[in-house]
């Protein structure tokens, strides 16, 4: 059904509900050209996050098959090796938070010459824009946290200004991946631009590339030979497939959450693609009011649509939920790394949340398992406060969809902690092994200038267990802080 195509202002309609006769709602909408807005039920061919999943998510809180582990505050380390030394030659000891593994393309751990790799972001406590891509390192087989080495930043100041026009206005470096392709290591991350509304600059984030040359330098150490093959690849493109920066500001609504990060590697049949966090462009179920009246977003049954409907009319989330069009976008690229073609968001979350973040898919059994993480704060679902932590989970037979929640309503890890707990964790990522049934989850815990002494650091990884749909933390499943590989005893 090609029900609108075009953008709706959300600061610019007013819309007002009845309800007729209990069959159905009619909206009055001056930019539905005179007529009467309906509910109707749209796809546009993508999987949904449903507020109908969200509300039974909420029943599942507190088991523990779900609950992220507590952790004994008293044994957290900080990353020993997360140092740099400033402008005026003082030590800084950093803050490190999401981190990714150097993969192969079936998603296991790659071994680069004996060692482990993880790239992560990392930057002064005190210092919110100081967050760039590091390079940490240690010996297969060793996995105390004081083992990993820090080879330093990935990328020199002045790398970024090689002729490409986005990368010359990057501000700073978010999250991706890392893919061990051929012998060379390919890194995937979000190059996030400066923010100035005078120039019309409003934080661009685009999918970049690069190919990071490591060398040994000594028996025990790795070193960062600089990067080549350094580029963008995707920024929204016309806004159609996926919110562009422009349109997400264009009536200067800073309201609206912007996403386009958090790229990640998977190959299939040959082919290569990046998978992202993105919103919906307008050819794909765009925000605006008339969202609230799609009952695709909301899940099964005419009953819970107009109960919900109703109540989110006199909520305070109203606003927030007409904004809200989170999406797992996913591009093919090019042998060279280049952009070949958009396509369909996988997953998208209108009206629940405009913020899923870090997906992560691999093949497992011949199943695609998609995660994400998401926050409570930014959700629009009553009984889902700003404490809850996610990471939810969805599994299809194809690369392309259509995808299913596991564990029924997508909750595969809930946590609910104040976040200045010193053990509140966040960026769950799951890790496919090759010696075990097991996946190894790893997070970053203890949120960056929250405490003086302790810094934001690689969290307890621990075990999960997947079996098709459904997924159970794995009791006394614990490992060491850090630990992205697990052989099964």
């Amino acid at each position: 059904m090609k029900f609108r195509k075009r953008a709706l202002k959300a600061s610019v309609v007013s819309l007002s509900a009845a309800l007729v006769l209990g069959s159905s709602l009619t909206v009055a909408s001056a930019n539905n050209e005179g007529g009467n807005v309906k509910p109707y039920k749209e796809t546009y061919g993508t999987s949904q996050i449903t507020r109908q999943d969200m509300k039974e998510m909420i029943g599942q809180h507190g088991d523990e098959r779900y609950t992220v582990p507590s952790f004994d505050a008293s044994s957290i380390k900080n990353i020993e090796s997360a140092t740099k030394i400033d402008e005026n030659g003082n030590e800084i000891k950093m803050d490190v938070w999401d981190t990714w593994p150097l993969q192969n393309p079936d998603g296991t751990v790659a071994d680069y010459n004996g060692y482990q790799i993880v790239f992560g972001l990392a930057g002064d406590p005190k210092d919110a824009s100081d967050t760039f891509i590091y390079m940490f390192y240690k010996k297969a087989g060793d996995d105390s946290v004081d083992a990993w080495k820090n080879a330093g930043r990935v990328f020199d100041d002045n790398d970024k200004f090689n002729g490409d026009k986005i990368l010359a206005g990057q501000q700073e470096e978010w999250s991706g991946s890392a893919a061990f392709i051929d012998g060379e290591i390919r890194l995937f991350y979000t190059n996030r631009g400066g923010f100035d509304e005078s120039q019309g600059i409003f934080g661009k984030q685009t999918l970049t590339t690069a190919q990071v040359n490591v060398s040994e330098k000594d028996t025990s150490s790795l070193q960062v030979d600089g990067v080549e093959d350094y580029k963008s690849i995707y920024d929204g493109g016309n806004g159609k497939t996926y919110e562009n920066v422009n349109k997400a500001f264009e009536d200067r609504n800073f309201a609206n959450n912007h996403t386009l990060r958090d790229p990640h590697y998977i190959e299939d049949k040959g082919k290569k693609y990046l998978v992202f966090e993105a919103n919906t462009g307008t050819e794909f179920g765009y925000s605006g009011e008339e969202s609230l009246y799609n009952r695709a977003y909301y899940g099964n049954g005419m009953k819970f649509f107009r109960e919900e409907f109703n109540q989110l009319q006199n909520s305070d989330k109203k606003s927030t939920a007409e904004l809200a069009n989170g999406a797992i976008g996913i591009v093919e690229i090019n042998d060279d790394y280049t952009l070949k073609k958009e396509m369909k968001p996988l997953i998208v979350s209108n009206t629940v949340t405009d913020e899923i973040e870090r997906p992560n898919i691999f093949k497992k059994d011949g199943k695609f398992y998609l995660f994400t993480s998401t926050r409570g704060a930014k959700m629009t679902i009553d009984g889902i406060d700003d404490e809850d932590i996610y990471m939810l989970g969805y599994v299809s037979n194809s690369l392309t969809g259509p995808y299913k929640p596991m564990n029924k309503s997508g909750i595969v890890l809930h946590q609910d902690l104040d976040p200045n707990d010193l053990t509140w964790t966040y960026a769950h990522y799951v890790i496919p092994q090759k010696k075990s049934d097991d996946f190894v989850v790893t997070s970053y815990m203890t949120n960056r200038g929250f405490f003086q002494d302790h810094k934001s650091t690689f969290a307890p990884s621990f075990l999960l267990d997947i079996d098709g749909k459904r997924s159970s933390v794995v009791e006394d499943g614990i490992l060491e802080q850090g630990q992205i590989t697990y052989e099964e005893e």
